[in-house]
């Protein structure tokens, strides 16, 4: 059975960097993206590495091989990733139950990816299932943003409970700001 763990070595960076660059939009079709979803940021294992030190990304493992991750991007990761902090900052002057959400305690999903023969088998559940487990005692909030061109990831977060709180354009496009509330 698959199951959620932290990323605990260099050869899982090394994966997630690969299984990342092969499912980044700008290295796969049209069809491709339309059909399996696709990824926008890029990583490096450099930046993997430093950011796992910060706090690790949750991963799924079948055997050696890497089934899927989710990365963790903390406030405290935006200065390794600055890519995230308009991410960051739009989130936070965005109200939710109340409140800005600058005022509430939560993190940034950096990506999400399953590799190619493990989708559709419930690994998107598994990898935000260990992600409230793992962090769920520290945040109340997951949040990310998710391409209207990416239909296929919207399914899959609104699946796990994720709800739409925004849309909004910047310089790459539209982007839906989805939350994930554990309280």
């Amino acid at each position: 059975m698959l199951s959620p763990k932290l990323v605990s070595s260099d050869k899982e960076i090394a994966q997630i960097a690969a299984l990342s660059n092969a499912n980044l939009s700008a290295n796969i079709s049209a069809e491709t993206k339309a059909k399996e979803g696709f990824v926008s940021w890029v990583y490096t294992p450099e930046i993997l590495r430093t950011l796992h030190v910060i706090a690790p990304s949750v991963i799924v493992m079948d055997g050696d091989t890497l089934a899927g991750y989710a990365l963790t991007l903390t406030p405290e990761s935006l200065e390794t990733y600055p890519n995230a902090i308009p991410t960051f900052n739009h989130a936070s002057t965005l109200p939710y139950k109340g409140r800005l959400l600058g005022e509430q305690r939560f993190y940034l999903m950096g990506q999400i990816c399953v590799a190619e023969g493990y989708r559709g088998k419930g690994l998107v559940q598994i990898l935000y299932q260990g992600h409230r487990q793992f962090y769920s005692k520290t945040y109340d909030l997951l949040i990310t943003e998710i391409s209207p061109a990416n239909p296929r990831s919207m399914k899959a977060h609104e699946k796990v409970g994720f709800q739409t709180i925004d849309t909004h354009h910047d310089e790459a496009g539209i982007w839906h700001v989805v939350l994930w509330d554990w309280t």
